[in-house]
């Protein structure tokens, strides 16, 4: 055997090692690194237009509640929202997607028939049936969802 290929003993233990080191680090270090960079890239499945309910049961002149729950992923925690929201109209054609959520400091607001208004319960903030602040200390009116009418479904926009 000629002298320019000869390996040694070192050599051939070395080579082996880094090898074996190769392999060991491909075998765990890729599916590491698609665990932590899979989140990063994956699209958001919890944003969009998603069905609320049946317009039908929406009564004119009365705020009607609807909920839905919502699936969000946060890196790898995935949780389920819930999201109430109120439907108003007053005439059947235009109608109004309003967040239940105080604008206020985030309490939820409820629907008092009685007087015609709705109330949130944490420092007494008042709104109108269109969620107009009416009284106490909101800054602003209940939110707004974008909503979509398509039959007799009603689709607001999530995320």
């Amino acid at each position: 055997m000629s002298e320019e290929f000869k390996l040694s003993r070192r050599k051939f233990l070395e080579k082996v090692t880094v090898g074996i080191g190769g392999v060991l680090t491909a075998l765990f270090g890729i599916p590491a690194a698609i665990f932590v960079v899979k989140p990063v890239l994956k699209k958001d499945e919890s944003s969009g237009w998603m069905r609320l309910g049946s317009i039908s049961k929406v009564t004119p002149g009365t705020p009607t509640l609807f909920s839905l729950k919502v699936e969000r992923e946060t890196g790898w925690i995935t949780d389920q929202d819930e999201i109430m929201v109120y439907v108003y109209t007053e005439d059947g054609r235009d109608y109004a997607v309003m967040s239940n959520i105080c604008t206020h400091l985030a309490c939820r607001v409820r629907w008092i028939e009685e007087r015609q208004e709705f109330f949130c319960p944490c420092h007494n903030g008042v709104y109108d049936k269109q969620g107009t602040v009416l009284a106490g200390p909101p800054p602003r009116p209940l939110d707004r969802y974008e909503f979509n009418i398509e039959n007799d479904d009603i689709y607001i926009k999530v995320g």
